[in-house]
C-alpha cells in the first residue's frame, strides 16, 4: 500500500518536476553561455589561418601572402612568428577584391546568384532522430557563407538544436520562429521580422521555438475550414514567405523536424534540393524505407490540389560513418548499389572533433584547431569540406555554372 501511495504521489508531481528540471537545465546553459561569450552572451568567431582563407577562396597561400606584402586587400593579423590570420569579414573583403582586380573570367570569386538564377532552397530531412541532420545543416550553412554565398538557415525543428548552436536560447531569448510567418490568424508577420544575424558574416538564421508545433495543430483545422482556401494550400506558405526575402539570399538551408508532419511537407514543397541524411546501420535504413514510402504516398495524395515538389537535385548523405566498421561499409555499398548517382560520393565521418565541438555549442568551423589532436581535427574538417563542396557543386550546377 505504501508503494502505491508513493507511486501515485510521483505520478501527480511528474509534470511539475519535469518543468523544474527543464528550467534548471535552461539556467545552467545560460550560465555556460555567459561564461563563453561575455559580456553580452553573443557568440564571436575565431580568426582563420592563411591556409584556411586560401582554401575557402580557392587560391594559393602564396597568392594571399603576396597581396598582403604588396599592400593590397585587407590587412591580416600577424603573429610574432609571422603567421597571418584573417577575420571572416576580411575573407569576404579579400574575395571582393580578387573578384574586382583578378583576371576576368579566370575564377568566380563571388559565387552569388546572378540574374536569372533562382533561389536555392535545401531541406535536410530524415524521419529518425540521431541521423546527423542538424550537424549537417549547421556545417553546410556555415561553409556556404564562408565560401562567399548569402545564406539563410531556417530551424524548423521545435527542439531548436540548430538555434542553440548559433548562440540563441529560445526559452530565454524569446525570439519569434517561422511559425509567426506561417500562422493562419491576423497575427502573422513577415519573415523579415523573424530573421536574426549570426556570428558568421553572410549567414542569417530564423530561430526555432516550441511554438512551431502549433503549425501541426492549426494546419488541419485551417484545411477543414471551407470558407478559406489557406489551409488547403498550406504547402505554399514557406515558399510564399521566402518570396519576401528572395533578393537578399542565394541559398536557404532548412533543418526539418524528425517527423513527417505539415512542417516537413511545407518545407519540401518549397525546396529546390533535398538532402536525406542516413546513418549506415540496418535499423536506420529500415526506418528510412518507411519514411520514403510514407513521404511518397502523402505527396501523391496532395498533388491533386497543386502540391508538387520540383527539385533540381536530391541526394542521400551517409553520416556518422566509420570506414573501419565492416558492417557500416557493407551498408554503404548496399545503398550505393540501390541509389547509384543519388548518393553523395563523400560521407560525413564520425568524429570526436564534431561531437566535442558540440559540447560547447560550436561547430568544427568555429573551434580552434589547437584544441584538438591535429589528425582528428584535420580528418573531420576534410570530411566536412568534401561533403559541403560536393553539395555546393550541385547548387552551382543548378545555376548552370561551369
Amino acid at each position: 500500500m505504501l508503494v502505491s501511495i508513493v507511486d501515485e504521489q510521483n505520478a501527480m508531481d511528474f509534470d511539475e518536476e519535469i518543468i523544474q528540471q527543464g528550467e534548471l537545465i535552461s539556467d545552467r546553459l545560460n550560465m555556460l553561455r555567459l561564461e563563453q561569450y561575455p559580456p553580452d552572451a553573443q557568440k564571436g568567431l575565431r580568426l582563420f589561418s592563411l591556409a584556411e582563407v586560401a582554401d575557402f577562396i580557392g587560391v594559393t597561400q602564396n597568392h594571399v601572402k603576396k597581396l598582403h606584402l604588396d599592400g593590397k586587400g585587407p590587412v591580416p593579423t600577424v603573429s610574432s612568428s609571422g603567421r597571418r590570420s584573417y577575420t571572416a569579414e576580411q575573407m569576404l573583403e579579400l574575395r571582393e577584391y580578387l573578384d574586382k582586380h583578378g583576371r576576368s573570367g579566370v575564377k568566380d570569386y563571388v559565387p552569388r546568384r546572378r540574374e536569372g538564377d533562382h533561389l536555392q532552397v535545401i531541406s535536410v530531412v530524415n524521419f529518425k532522430g540521431g541521423s546527423g541532420k542538424t550537424t549537417t545543416t549547421a556545417h553546410l550553412a556555415q561553409y556556404l557563407a564562408l565560401t562567399g554565398h548569402r545564406v539563410l538557415a531556417i530551424d524548423l525543428d521545435p527542439q531548436a538544436s540548430l538555434t542553440a548552436l548559433h548562440g540563441v536560447q529560445p526559452e530565454l531569448d524569446k525570439n519569434p520562429s517561422l511559425f509567426d510567418a506561417l500562422r493562419y490568424d491576423n497575427e502573422r508577420c513577415s519573415i523579415k521580422e523573424v530573421i536574426r544575424t549570426t556570428n558568421f558574416p553572410g549567414l542569417d538564421i530564423v530561430p526555432a521555438n516550441l511554438e512551431l508545433q502549433e503549425y501541426e495543430y492549426e494546419t488541419p483545422l485551417a484545411a477543414s475550414d471551407r470558407s478559406s482556401p489557406e489551409g488547403r494550400l498550406f504547402f505554399t506558405r514557406i515558399s510564399n514567405a521566402l518570396k519576401e526575402v528572395d533578393d537578399r539570399y542565394d541559398i536557404v538551408v532548412i533543418d526539418c523536424p524528425p517527423q513527417l508532419g505539415y512542417l516537413t511537407l511545407t518545407a519540401l514543397t518549397a525546396s529546390t534540393g533535398v538532402l536525406i541524411t542516413v546513418h549506415p546501420q540496418m535499423l536506420d535504413i529500415m526506418s528510412m524505407s518507411q519514411f520514403l514510402l510514407m513521404l511518397g504516398g502523402i505527396l501523391q495524395s496532395i498533388k491533386g490540389v497543386g502540391a508538387k515538389v520540383r527539385l533540381d537535385w536530391f541526394r542521400y548523405l551517409v553520416t556518422r560513418y566509420e570506414a573501419t566498421d565492416g558492417p557500416q561499409a557493407q551498408m554503404v555499398g548496399f545503398m550505393q548499389a540501390m541509389f547509384g548517382k543519388r548518393m553523395l560520393n563523400n560521407q560525413m565521418v564520425k568524429s570526436t572533433a564534431i561531437s566535442d565541438a558540440g559540447i560547447t555549442k560550436q561547430t568544427v568551423y568555429e573551434v580552434e584547431r589547437a584544441l584538438f589532436v591535429r589528425s582528428t581535427y584535420d580528418r573531420a574538417i576534410e570530411s566536412l569540406n568534401a561533403v559541403n563542396g560536393e553539395i555546393t557543386s550541385l547548387i552551382h550546377s543548378a545555376w548552370r555554372r561551369k
